[in-house]
């Protein structure tokens, strides 16, 4: 894969550091995407807490609209300190990782940098799960870093990796999609006359590996919110189960379009963005 491989000058330390950051700023920019994913796949949590029967949530514009207007604008960034606690680590390790341990499995990487970031994605989507309170009620956590002190304190260490099966797994799966399908959506793309290996192809082959991924991953990563969001599930075969039997199989594809929308404009910005750093790293051009 041409458009990940490092360059024979750029050692692994600038790597990482250049896909942490941007990551991270593919995170920042699309954060708001994902609380509206989170906050539907977890809808049926919120109506049986608040007691009511109506969706709250309706479709991705809706959802963000929703929460702008009762929480305000700042709550769609709900968890961001921890998403680039989690980016800094997932998103670096992975595209560094990338390289050296492809000839061995493409999965690898994903599931190597998630176990380390399991904590951060825990508390992320705790954060981006609590709704507006009533009036005089305080927030579950004060923070990031509170919520990480607190879930130690009242639920132990080991409950910083509750839903890591199915977040590795989750991960692990999106991760070999994007990765190992963005050249070969490239190189299709480059097959239809009038297109050349500029930026606009490189933000359809984006798009088309995150559409990719979104399908195969959609399901697991249904699992992976509501074990996070609700530690009531035993384990993941529990969740799954209870998802299927009590929603249908449809609601394992619950936010797909929220989740797609923000996972196709992670991938373009975060490729778009490592392209450009690595370039000021190296100080060479990467567009021709």
């Amino acid at each position: 894969m041409a458009d990940l491989k490092p360059k024979s000058d750029i050692s692994f330390v600038e790597v990482f550091l250049c896909s942490a950051f941007a990551a991270c700023f593919a995170e920042f920019c699309t954060i708001p995407l994902d609380t509206a994913k989170v906050r539907l796949q977890l809808q049926r949590k919120i109506l049986a807490t608040e007691g009511v029967s109506l969706p709250k949530y309706r479709g991705l514009l809706g959802t963000v609209a929703t929460i702008a207007r009762e929480e305000g604008l700042a709550a769609l960034w709900k968890g961001i300190t921890a998403g680039l606690h989690r980016q800094f680590i997932y998103g670096g390790l992975r595209i560094g990782l990338y390289e050296p341990v492809k000839t061995f499995f493409a999965l690898l990487t994903g599931a190597m940098a998630i176990v380390i970031a399991n904590p951060t994605d825990l508390v992320k989507v705790r954060l981006q799960a609590e709704g507006k309170l009533p009036a005089g009620v305080p927030g579950r956590y004060a923070g990031a870093l509170d919520a990480y002190f607190t879930i130690v304190r009242q639920e132990g260490l080991g409950a910083l990796w509750t839903g890591l099966g199915p977040n590795i797994a989750r991960n692990a799966i999106i991760n070999a999609a994007e990765l190992a399908s963005y050249d070969q959506v490239k190189q299709t793309i480059l097959q239809i006359p009038g297109f050349m290996d500029s930026a606009f192809t490189h933000v359809l082959a984006g798009l088309g590996a995150g559409f990719f991924a979104v399908c195969i991953g959609s399901p697991i990563d249904v699992v992976k919110s509501r074990m996070m969001g609700d530690s009531s599930y035993k384990n993941t075969l529990d969740c799954f189960i209870k998802t299927l039997k009590n929603e249908g199989f449809f609601a394992f594809y619950k936010g797909f379009l929220p989740n797609f929308g923000r996972l196709g404009s992670w991938n373009v910005i975060m490729f778009l963005t490592l392209e450009q750093v690595k370039k000021i790293v190296t100080g060479q051009a990467y567009y021709d």
